[in-house]
C-alpha cells in the first residue's frame, strides 16, 4: 500500500529537489571536461558517489516519512475530533431527513440528554422543522429557536454530499444530491434576559382624568365635597405608589403619572383594578365616580411616550370613558369600558362646534355629507340635518349615497318627489369625486371609521373635513380633520346635529320632511326611545316636534313588509342559547331587500328574551357576513365585536367579516366569548 501511495504538491517537490540539484551538477560536469579533463573526470566520481547517495536515501527515507505522515493525520483527525467534542459552542450533523447523526458534549449540555441519537431534532425544538432547514439556494439559515428556559440563535449550513458520491464506490447515482445539515446554537438567554429587564425598567407616561367629576360632586352634600375629593385622591396615589410609580396631580380632575413599563404590564395583567376600585368611593355621592386611563409607552423618547398617553386618554374619553387605553408604536389596547357614560347636561361643547363648523361651512362653496356603507336611517337623518344647516348659510350641499336601503328609501323618495329641492340632491361616489374640489367641506356623519365610509376617497381628495359621530372610538379613525365632534354619550348623530341647528343661526327654519328624517334617526337608534336616552335626547326630538316632525307620519315609514316580518321572525325562532346568556341567530338574505336591517331588529328582539345578556344575529349579503350585536347594560358588545375587527356603542356594536361562512363566524363568536369569559372581561 505505502508503494501506492503517491506524494504530490510541496512535499513531492522537496523530496525531488535533490535529484534535480544533482541534474544541474551534471550539466556544470559537462561543462567542465571542455575546460580540464581530469577536472571533469573528478566530478564525475563525486556526482556518482551523490546520485548514489540520494537514491539510497530516497528509497530508505520515503516509507518512513509515509509513516510519519499518516501518523500525523491520524494523530490531527483525533485532536480535531476531540477539539470538535469539546467545543463550547453546542454542534451537531443532521441528515437529510432532521434527524441527529451526531453532536458534541456542548450540545447534549443544551438539551439535557446524553442519548439524542437519530432522534428527530424537532422533538427538542418544535419551530425546527424540515421546511424551514436551508435549501440548495440558501446555504445557510438563522432563526431564534427556545428550549425550555433558554433561548438560542440557531445557524444551519446545508454541506453537500455530491462530492463524496463521485468519489464512493457505494454510491453509483450520477445526480445524487444528498446533504448534511450543520447545526449550530448560540446561546443568547443572558441577553435576552438583560434587554427584557432593560425594557421592563423604560419608562412609560400615563394620564388619569376623572370622567365625572362636576357630577358627582353635585350629587353629595357640600360639606363632604372635599372628603370625596380626598378619598379618591387617596385611592389613585396608593394605586400608583404600589407600582412603586409617581403621581402628581395637575389639575383638578386630572393626574399625571410615571411608571416602569413592567409596572403597566402588570396592571394590564389585572385589567386596571383602579377602573373599579374607584367606583367603590361612596360618601353619600348618588353618582358613582368613574375614571379613564391613558398609557404611552415604547416610544423612541419621552416626549413621545407623552404624545402617546395623550392620545391614550382622548381615545378613552372618546370611547365612554371608564376606561383604560395603552397606546405602543404598533398597538392600541382597551380595557374596561363596562359602564355607560355619563351624560353632559350642558350643552356648552354642542354650542361651540356649533359655531366652528359654521365658520367652516360659510369659508367654503360646495358642502358634501356623506355617512356609513349600507347607510341607516341615523346617517341620512343627520346628513339630511347637515343640508339643512349648509342651505341656510346659503351654500350649495349635497350627500353622497351609494346603497338605498329599504329603510332609507321611504325618505329619499319624499325629498325625490319635492320639488322644493335639486334634482342631484343626491350623489354616487364617482360623482362626488369629480365634484370635490380645494373648495369643498366634507362633513362625515354617523361614522369615525375611514375605511366604512360610503367614499373613502373622498377623505384623501378634501382638503376640509368635519366629523359628527356618536360611535365609540377605535383604533382607525379619520385623521387630520378640521372638525371633530364624536360624543359617545349620544344616543343617535341625529340628536347631536339637532342640538347643533339650534345655536348654527337665528331663526333657523326646518321643513317638515326633513324633522321627520331627524326624528326618525333618534327613534331607530333608541328602539323606540328605549334604550340609550337620556334628557337630551328627548330635549332634541321635542325640538324636531315643534318643528313639524309627526310621529304618526314616521311610524308608517317604518311598517315592514310580510316577508321582513317573517325573516325576522324566522331569527328570533331559531336562535341558540349558548351558555345560557347570549343569543346567536342567522337571518336570512332571500328575497329582502335590506337583510342588514331586519338582522338589526332580531338582534334587538333577542334581547326581549328573558335571562339574555347579549344578542348576535348573522346576516349573508353580497358575499360578505354581516353582525349586528346589541345588549342592555350587563355586557360591552362593543369590546367583543372589536375583537372580531368591528366597533361601535356599548349596547349596539357590528362587524362585517369577508370571505367566511356563517357556521366559521359564529364559531368565532364562541369563541371569542369564552376566551374573554376565561380572562375575566365577560363574567
Amino acid at each position: 500500500m505505502k508503494k501506492r501511495v503517491k506524494l504530490k504538491g510541496r512535499l513531492k517537490i522537496y523530496m525531488q529537489i535533490s535529484m534535480y540539484l544533482g541534474l544541474l551538477l551534471l550539466l556544470v560536469d559537462i561543462g567542465i571536461y571542455f575546460l580540464d579533463t581530469r577536472a571533469g573526470f573528478l566530478l564525475t566520481c563525486f556526482l556518482v558517489f551523490y546520485f548514489a547517495m540520494i537514491l539510497y536515501l530516497m528509497l530508505y527515507n520515503r516509507p518512513i516519512i509515509i509513516n510519519e505522515l499518516v501518523s500525523f493525520a491520524t494523530q490531527y483527525g483525533q485532536i480535531q475530533k476531540e477539539l470538535l467534542r469539546e467545543l463550547s459552542v453546542p454542534y451537531s450533523l443532521l441528515d437529510e431527513d432532521g434527524k441527529i447523526i451526531w453532536y458534541n458534549h456542548a450540545f447534549a449540555r443544551a438539551i439535557h440528554n446524553e442519548k439524542a441519537q437519530r432522534r428527530s431534532v424537532t422533538s427538542f425544538f418544535s419551530s425546527v422543522t424540515r421546511d424551514r432547514l436551508p435549501s440548495v439556494e440558501e446555504g445557510v439559515a438563522e432563526f431564534e429557536i427556545s428550549y425550555e428556559e433558554s433561548e438560542y440563535i440557531a445557524k444551519f449550513t446545508r454541506i453537500s454530499l455530491r462530492e463524496m458520491a463521485d468519489d464512493s464506490d457505494i454510491i453509483g447515482e450520477e445526480e445524487y444530491q444528498g446533504c448534511l445539515y450543520a447545526m449550530y446554537l448560540f446561546d443568547e438567554t443572558a441577553l435576552k434576559i438583560a434587554l427584557k429587564e432593560n425594557d421592563d425598567q423604560s419608562l412609560a407616561v400615563g394620564m388619569i382624568y376623572l370622567d365625572n367629576y362636576d357630577e358627582a360632586l353635585e350629587s353629595v352634600e357640600e360639606v363632604r365635597r372635599s372628603l370625596l375629593i380626598a378619598l379618591i385622591d387617596r385611592k389613585v396615589n396608593k394605586y400608583i405608589s404600589g407600582f412603586d410609580g409617581i403621581c402628581k396631580k395637575i389639575e383638578k380632575d386630572k393626574y399625571l403619572t410615571i411608571l416602569r413599563k413592567s409596572a403597566v404590564t402588570q396592571m394590564s395583567e389585572k385589567r386596571f383594578e383602579l377602573l373599579e376600585d374607584v367606583k367603590t368611593v361612596n360618601i353619600g355621592n348618588e353618582m358613582a365616580v368613574t375614571i379613564s386611563i391613558g398609557v404611552g409607552l415604547d416610544g423612541l423618547s419621552y416626549s413621545q411616550n407623552y404624545e402617546f398617553s395623550r392620545t391614550a386618554i382622548d381615545l378613552a374619553l372618546g370611547r365612554g370613558g371608564d376606561q383604560a387605553v395603552v397606546k405602543t408604536p404598533e398597538q392600541i389596547s382597551y380595557y374596561g369600558g363596562k359602564s355607560q357614560q355619563v351624560e353632559k347636561n350642558t350643552r356648552v361643547k354642542a354650542r361651540v362646534k356649533a359655531h366652528a363648523l359654521r365658520e367652516i361651512i360659510t369659508s367654503k362653496d360646495r358642502i358634501l355629507i356623506m355617512g356609513h356603507q349600507i347607510g341607516d336611517v341615523d346617517s341620512f337623518g343627520a346628513a339630511i340635518g347637515i343640508y339643512r344647516i349648509a342651505r341656510t348659510l346659503d351654500r350649495r350641499a349635497q350627500i353622497v349615497i351609494n346603497e338605498i336601503t329599504t329603510s332609507v328609501q321611504p325618505l329619499i323618495e319624499m325629498f325625490q318627489n319635492s320639488q322644493e329641492y335639486e334634482p342631484d340632491m343626491f350623489l354616487k361616489s364617482q360623482q362626488a369625486l369629480e365634484t370635490a374640489g380645494n373648495n369643498t367641506v366634507l362633513v362625515v356623519v354617523d361614522v369615525n371609521k375611514p375605511s366604512i365610509t360610503e367614499c373613502p376617497e373622498l377623505l384623501k381628495v378634501c382638503k376640509s373635513i368635519v366629523v359628527l359621530d356618536h360611535h365609540r372610538q377605535g383604533t382607525e379613525t379619520i385623521e387630520n380633520a378640521t372638525l371633530s365632534y364624536v360624543e359617545a354619550y349620544a344616543s343617535s348623530t341625529c340628536e347631536m346635529v339637532s342640538e347643533i341647528l339650534q345655536y348654527i343661526n337665528d331663526g333657523v327654519r326646518i321643513k317638515g320632511e326633513e324633522a321627520d328624517c331627524m326624528y326618525s334617526g333618534i327613534m331607530i337608534d333608541t328602539n323606540n326611545f328605549m334604550t340609550k336616552t337620556g334628557v337630551r335626547t328627548f330635549e332634541a326630538a321635542a325640538f324636531l316636534r315643534r318643528n313639524g316632525a309627526d310621529v304618526t307620519r314616521v311610524r308608517k315609514l317604518f311598517r315592514e313588509n310580510a316577508a321582513e316580518y317573517k325573516a325576522k321572525a324566522d331569527a328570533v325562532g331559531q336562535a341558540e342559547i349558548y351558555r345560557n346568556d347570549y343569543a346567536i341567530s342567522i337571518c336570512r338574505s332571500d328575497g329582502i331587500q335590506s337583510p342588514t336591517i331586519v338582522g338589526a331588529q332580531a338582534a334587538n328582539e333577542l334581547l326581549n328574551i328573558k335571562g339574555i345578556k347579549a344578542s348576535f344575529v348573522l346576516t349573508e349579503y353580497q358575499g360578505r357576513i354581516y353582525i349586528s350585536a346589541r345588549s342592555i347594560d350587563e355586557v360591552n358588545v362593543q369590546v367583543i365585536m372589536e375583537r372580531m375587527g368591528g366597533g361601535g356603542h356599548m349596547n349596539v356594536a357590528g362587524c362585517q367579516i369577508d370571505g367566511s361562512e356563517p357556521a366559521s363566524v359564529i364559531g368565532t363568536i364562541k369563541g371569542t366569548l369564552d376566551k374573554m369569559i376565561e380572562e375575566g372581561e365577560l363574567k
